[in-house]
């Protein structure tokens, strides 16, 4: 079983203690998105690899060397400016923080989003390219890989179209992009792909985030592939909940309801099982083994 910490919202970034204790306790309580009342619960003991999904490392570095599973990281670096990601802190101190993950365990296990790439007066292809590059500079020796993704147009971008103003890419402006960003890449002895987008006419290659034969190389064990998603992944538990990151990124898909978001902070108790709030007595419990949810 995969252990996602999270797709959902970042549990690194904002909710490391709560992480720490039930690693500890030995179990995590997680509602289902789509019927609240139904409980699911992940034990570590079941967990063949821990994949993190964050914005900012820095809560969990001290923590790593605890882990007794394998783990990878995903850790997203934009060059975006607090105009479009107001929260997220400062990204030399994250690139900091990636250099220590590096050296704990191995730059192989590391890698890095550029996500998602959109393009504006203020965010053109050259402002990306410059960034890019600089990027990769300065993460050489510390990550093998990086991945991008484009815009997707989720409720919160469209929300914030007037905040994002975002237009569409060019043919052009996407060979641009890929010839600069492969290069880069190549000078700094780092692969770079896109997540699981048809985007190979235009130079890209297409990667995905966990594929079956990285998860076999970090767990000795094949997985099954995550159906109710088409990308071409392993299943994963994903631990998190919506509506929860305070980040509060302007392109976030997770986010669409800041209100709710403040809400479910004020119900976070560290001591729970769950992330947001606790057990009930008419939550229906179940034990998962080798599901995703």
């Amino acid at each position: 079983m995969v252990l996602f910490v999270s797709g959902r919202c970042d549990i690194v970034a904002f909710y490391s203690e709560w992480f720490k204790k039930r690693y500890e306790d030995g179990f995590f309580d997680v509602r289902n998105p789509f019927n609240p009342k139904l409980v699911s619960r992940i034990y570590v003991s079941d967990v063949d690899l821990v994949m993190f999904c964050t914005k900012n490392p820095i809560p969990i570095v001290d923590y790593l060397e605890k882990i007794d599973k394998p783990i990878l990281f995903h850790i997203t670096i934009t060059p975006y400016k607090e105009d479009i990601e107001p929260n997220v802190p400062s990204k030399k101190d994250v690139i900091e923080a990636v250099k220590k993950i590096a050296n704990i365990i191995g730059k192989d296990n590391v890698y890095i989003r550029y996500d998602p790439i959109f393009l504006s007066d203020k965010y053109d292809v050259n402002f990306h390219i410059k960034a890019f590059s600089k990027l990769c500079s300065l993460l050489k020796g510390y990550t093998s890989t990086f991945i991008i993704s484009f815009l997707d147009l989720y409720k919160n971008v469209l929300n914030n179209k007037d905040i994002l103003r975002y237009r569409e890419i060019s043919p052009s402006e996407y060979k641009m992009l890929s010839k600069a960003f492969n290069e880069a890449a190549r000078e700094n002895d780092i692969d770079v792909w896109t997540c699981y987008e048809e985007l190979e006419e235009y130079g890209f290659k297409k990667g995905m985030c966990l594929s079956k034969e990285l998860a076999y190389k970090l767990t000795g064990k094949i997985e099954k592939k995550w159906t109710s998603r088409n990308c071409g992944c392993v299943a994963m538990v994903d631990i998190g909940r919506y509506n929860s990151c305070k980040h509060f990124c302007r392109y976030c898909y997770a986010n669409y309801d800041e209100k709710k978001v403040l809400s479910n902070f004020k119900e976070h108790d560290k001591n729970s099982s769950l992330l947001v709030g606790n057990l009930e007595k008419n939550d229906i419990l179940r034990f998962v083994k080798n599901k995703f949810l």
